[in-house]
């Protein structure tokens, strides 16, 4: 059976080649040219950026069971423009899409817990929903698992409690520390995985992750203190903002801020694993938070930077914009992007004129000869509920072979994704994000604004 990791460089993901080596055929999909250790040298190593459903289409080729372990709150690009969240949307979408061309037997997602009170959802955990239920809408038999707090000693949120500990002889506690949580440790979050691969009965499921115990995140900072032999005072304040505590920590910890933020907010909610959906594996007992914290404790470096806290290597002066528009009813992506077309010499954005001819679109300024930016339909790569257009050059673009724009249904066809990908801008850098970025953005909204209005006006335009 050939198993294939996305996010196979992360922490649960090189922990789980080292759980699954020499048990199966195992291909690790990574967005840089990972350099693998010995350790790993057994899994097959392919490079897949899966914001490219080419990539994704090539990376999951022969796989029979496609493992889901990524997360996109870090920039994927030298300018990221959009939210953590359609960023994480699009990516779900082409893993899915790839899966499904490749016909993968099953899917397992690993995801957060999610609280039993939905409707104060963070963005963090909306995210995680939403790309649990791209998968469940799709064709393939898919195994979601829900997990709170980590414990292992390369996990992110481990890193944080512990660097907290090491530092901060005294530590101001804001009211998010005190939130309860039922912890679990990474070897139980690998059995799980493990478990669901060879068990057909949890095709399509949702199970809870979690330990045996449940405590607060100050608790669990003071059993890592008694545990590493350190006397600390942890002192309950009601002023703290998510805000507040954000910066100390990332003060403290040198934690991204695009971690660190998403992680706070998500902890104001309760997170606890649901009786009912718990998973429950034969002959096997998950550790206690002790038990845990003390593996993890084991194996812990601190001079070793998690996955997580690296910056994400992105090509320099590249661009990605993600935006997210409402679909109309009965509409498909092909609709959108027509009316795009039809939309841009309306709009003339920038004071530019707009020509489209058959398959191009021109963004021309007074004198048309003089092409500021190319487009090019591709209908190969094109079915209706997914449009592309390549760019092709201009004098506001180089030419990379990689830069283009994408309209796609998303979430059972409810919403609509606008996407540039790959674009690297001729304009000097600091120019372009003063300048065209920002007059991109503005014409994005501008038609989402347009999208939304009643069905009439709207079709004057054709």
């Amino acid at each position: 059976m050939k198993i294939a990791i996305a996010g196979a460089s992360g922490f649960i993901g090189k922990a789980l080649i080292a759980e699954l080596k020499g048990a199966y055929s195992i291909v690790g999909l990574s967005r840089s040219h990972y350099t693998h250790s010995e350790e790993h040298s057994s899994c097959e190593w392919r490079n897949c950026d899966l914001f490219s459903l080419l990539d994704a289409e090539k990376a999951l080729a022969g796989a029979d069971v496609a493992i889901y372990l990524v997360h996109s709150m870090r920039p994927s690009a030298h300018l990221s423009q959009g939210s953590f969240e359609d960023f994480d949307l699009i990516v779900a979408d082409n893993f899915l899409r790839a899966a499904e061309k490749n016909k993968v037997r099953k899917i397992i997602y690993v995801g957060g817990l999610i609280p039993q009170n939905q409707k104060q959802l963070s963005k963090h955990l909306q995210s995680r929903q939403e790309v649990e239920n791209v998968f469940l809408k799709g064709s393939i038999p898919t195994t979601i698992l829900r997990a709170a707090l980590i414990l292992g000693a390369g996990g992110s949120s481990f890193q944080i409690m512990t660097r907290l500990v090491q530092r901060l002889p005294v530590m101001l506690c804001p009211t998010w520390t005190s939130t309860p949580s039922q912890p679990v440790a990474v070897e139980d979050v690998l059995k799980s995985i493990r478990y669901c691969i060879d068990t057909p009965e949890t095709d399509n499921k949702i199970y809870d992750l979690g330990g045996p115990d449940i405590l607060s995140y100050r608790d669990m900072m003071l059993r890592v203190a008694e545990l590493l032999g350190k006397r600390r005072h942890l002192i309950q304040v009601p002023f703290l903002t998510p805000y507040l505590s954000a910066l100390w920590v990332r003060l403290v910890t040198r934690a991204p801020k695009d971690l660190i933020n998403p992680l706070i907010e998500s902890l104001r909610n309760p997170l606890m694993v649901r009786p009912d959906h718990q998973l429950n594996i034969p002959d096997h007992k998950f550790m206690g938070v002790d038990e845990a914290l003390r593996s993890a404790i084991g194996n812990y470096r601190e001079d070793q930077k998690p996955h997580a806290f690296k910056a994400p290597q992105s090509p320099k002066h590249e661009v990605r914009s993600v935006q997210r528009m409402p679909l109309p009813e009965g509409w498909t992506a092909k609709d959108v992007a027509e009316e795009y077309m039809k939309f841009l010499p309306v709009m003339q954005p920038g004071f530019m004129k707009v020509e489209v001819k058959d398959r191009w679109i021109y963004f021309c300024n007074a004198f048309p000869y003089f092409r500021l930016l190319v487009l090019e339909y591709s209908p190969e790569r094109s079915w209706g509920h997914r449009e592309l257009f390549y760019v092709r050059g201009g004098l506001f673009s180089k030419k990379s072979g990689r830069g283009r724009l994408e309209f796609r249904e998303v979430l059972g066809g409810t919403a609509c994704l606008a996407a540039i990908h790959d674009f690297r801008p001729r304009l000097p850098w600091y120019f372009y994000k003063v300048t065209q970025a920002y007059v991109h953005l503005w014409v994005m909204k501008q038609f989402a604004r347009h999208l939304a209005r009643p069905l009439e006006p709207r079709r004057k335009l054709g």
